[in-house]
């Protein structure tokens, strides 16, 4: 897996996951939406910890600078 997101896109998706998370156990979101959002907040901390996105490979994205060679 080559690495695919930059450190802001990284922080971001975390942050969002935490969020998400404060949002379930304060019970501001409960059933199928914290369900869904709660497994989208997993995705998104994995993707922030491996640095990579499968749906930004799919798409040919990548928010990393490129490295001059």
């Amino acid at each position: 897996m080559k690495k695919n997101l930059s450190k802001i896109d990284r922080i971001t998706r975390f942050v969002l996951a935490v969020v998400i998370a404060i949002l379930y156990f304060t019970h501001v979101i409960s059933g199928t939406t914290a369900i869904i959002l709660g497994i989208l907040a997993l995705v998104f901390i994995l993707t922030s910890f491996i640095s990579f996105c499968p749906i930004y490979h799919a798409l040919g994205i990548s928010t990393l600078k490129k490295k001059k060679e």
